[in-house]
């Protein structure tokens, strides 16, 4: 699936629509999506939770995924995170 978004250079291999969903929601379809994405792979997370800026950031700090970048357009909230090689378990 690999795409380039045009406000970022990032490569995507797979993308997540979490628009909607409340907390805890978001993460755990990010995490179940990343156990299946083979490592260094990059995911692109869309979501409208309010709280997901802290929920990722803290997220990926636990596991080692690495939050590429984030952006807020409105009340969407993007998230690019990269799987890590060896993920600590949560």
């Amino acid at each position: 699936m690999e795409e380039v978004f045009e406000d970022t250079d990032i490569k995507v291999d797979e993308y997540l629509d979490a628009k909607g969903l409340n907390c805890p929601l978001p993460i755990l379809k990010t995490k179940v999506l990343l156990n299946k994405m083979p490592a260094q792979q990059v995911l692109k997370v869309d979501a409208t939770d309010p709280h997901s800026q802290v929920d990722f950031e803290a997220y990926c700090a636990r596991t080692n995924h690495e939050l590429l970048t984030s952006s807020q357009r409105e009340e969407v909230f993007t998230f690019f995170i990269r799987r890590a090689e060896n993920p600590k378990k949560i």
